[in-house]
């Protein structure tokens, strides 16, 4: 079976709108988790974002979390020393977990956490507000009425300019939603969800409802499930990769079952000339709800190739879709 895929091709990149807001993100991102902060030298995340940014991408995700505040503050040091016009790129932070381990400013969304939490974050991203700030969980112990209000200010307080929620379930989104609509509050825009051919089922069955009804717009992370969807785990965990050190994601990478699907992709992508990783990001953006697939590497090198899955994506046919399906089915 013949594809058209061929590499070299450089397709522009895509832009989308979020949701029913008014900006537009590139189809494909690049965030910092697990790879600026501590693991990553100012210098490769420099690299890195620059590499991003020459193939199109405009949307940098973090978190407050990632590497405990370091990762915003290796990524204000890199926007500082890029030097880039500030109407060319977003960036976005997150709120839930919290750096301090004392009561209310951990695992929480209550109004003083959050209220002090984005002030913190612009004074390590040495910017003056963020584009996006998400509710990085949701919190069942405060009210979402609180933490709607919340947000509502932090965006009139030009802080941050859209706001949304990350693996939160429908019907809280919804019920966010329905309070800000019934204060005159600023509503929530955006979920972050993990989206692959292994994780589905919130971004294609639950929230289905959400893109038309309220015109949630959707940024994706964990687009190769932690690695399993780039075929280097197939023979078992080399020595001085990510899942090495961590014990949750060895366990995750090494399942029988698992690989043999992989296998069966990775012949798909053979067929098509491109790399498995480049395959399975092209499929995730390929969703017409998916607003920004968000990337993640620690080498220029790898962003450069993440970033060519633009031009598998061009060429995903519905019949090539299809056989995809069959295998995950």
């Amino acid at each position: 079976m013949a594809f058209p895929f061929r590499k070299g091709l450089h397709m522009a990149m895509q832009y989308r709108r979020l949701g029913r807001s008014g900006i537009k993100l590139s189809a494909f991102s690049l965030g910092s988790w697990l790879t600026f902060g501590e693991s990553q030298a100012v210098e490769q995340s420099i690299a890195s974002m620059q590499a991003a940014y020459d193939a199109g991408a405009n949307f940098f995700d973090n978190a407050e979390a990632y590497a405990g505040g370091e990762s915003e503050r290796v990524m204000g040091a890199a926007l500082r020393e890029l030097g880039w016009p500030r109407y060319s790129y977003l960036v976005s932070t997150k709120y839930f977990w919290g750096l301090h381990d004392v009561p209310n400013t951990h695992w929480t969304l209550n109004r003083k956490y959050l209220m002090q939490a984005i002030d913190g974050s612009l004074e390590r991203l040495g910017l003056d507000y963020v584009d996006i700030v998400y509710c990085h969980r949701a919190d069942p112990e405060t009210s979402i009425e609180e933490t709607v209000w919340a947000m509502s200010d932090i965006i009139a307080s030009g802080k941050a300019l859209y706001w949304g929620t990350s693996e939160w379930k429908a019907d809280e989104i919804r019920a966010a939603w329905e309070i800000a609509e019934r204060h005159h509050l600023r509503k929530p825009v955006v979920e972050q969800s993990e989206y692959n051919l292994f994780r589905r089922d919130r971004v294609e069955q639950e929230y289905s409802r959400l893109y038309e009804d309220i015109g949630l717009g959707l940024t994706t992370f964990s687009p190769l499930a932690a690695g399993l969807l780039t075929g280097k785990y197939l023979d078992g965990i080399p020595a001085g990769t990510r899942a090495a050190s961590v014990s949750w994601l060895r366990e995750k990478l090494t399942g029988v079952d698992t690989n043999a699907t992989v296998r069966e992709l990775k012949a798909v992508a053979d067929e098509m000339g491109c790399s498995l990783a480049q395959l399975s990001l092209a499929w995730a953006a390929s969703n017409p709800n998916v607003t920004s697939v968000i990337t993640g590497a620690s080498r220029p090198e790898q962003v450069v190739e993440n970033m060519a899955a633009l031009e598998v994506l061009e060429a995903l046919t519905p019949e090539i879709k299809a056989r995809i399906e069959e295998i995950f089915s």
